[in-house]
């Protein structure tokens, strides 16, 4: 690996790291909100379907889509923080290439663009925000998931039954 005169130079400051735990702590707290804001939509719902009708796999599945995409607007909205941040910062030379690099460092993909170097560690600290919060988010839709299968196979049997 070659380093660069200019890479000797860079060290991580206190300033660099403190943005990241903020941005992390802040991505944190609002899908924190986000997730109980899923699960409060998922137990609205519960006793439309709790009640067994001929459409409640239907319903369930709905709501199992429904509960999917304020799961992916939550996430959205994550990464815009983080998007506006690195444009605030002049970290990055506008918006649009801001909010997709951060989603393709959110997701941990990648991406052909980078920071600064005097910011280039948010690079691995939005990663770990997205592993963290897709993990949490991965908890609750398996739950929700979980929640649907019991009720339909609780119809099943009940209807089979002799």
């Amino acid at each position: 690996m070659n380093i660069s005169p200019d890479e000797v130079l860079y060290i991580t400051s206190f300033r660099e790291l403190g943005w990241g735990i903020l941005l992390v702590a802040a991505t944190m707290v609002m899908h924190g909100f986000g997730m109980i804001l899923t699960l409060q939509v998922n137990n609205a719902f519960k006793p439309r379907l709790d009640h067994s009708s001929s459409h409640s796999f239907i319903r369930g599945v709905a709501v199992l889509i429904l509960v999917s995409w304020i799961i992916i607007v939550l996430h959205l909205f994550e990464v815009l923080v983080w998007a506006g941040f690195f444009v605030w910062k002049g970290a990055m030379p506008n918006f649009s290439i801001s909010f997709y690099f951060s989603l393709m460092d959110y997701t941990t993909l990648g991406s052909i663009y980078n920071l600064p170097r005097n910011w280039r560690l948010l690079e691995g600290m939005i990663a770990i925000a997205g592993l963290m919060t897709f993990a949490w988010s991965t908890g609750v839709l398996l739950t929700v998931a979980q929640e649907f299968q019991d009720r339909e196979m609780r119809a099943l049997r009940k209807r089979y039954q002799p």
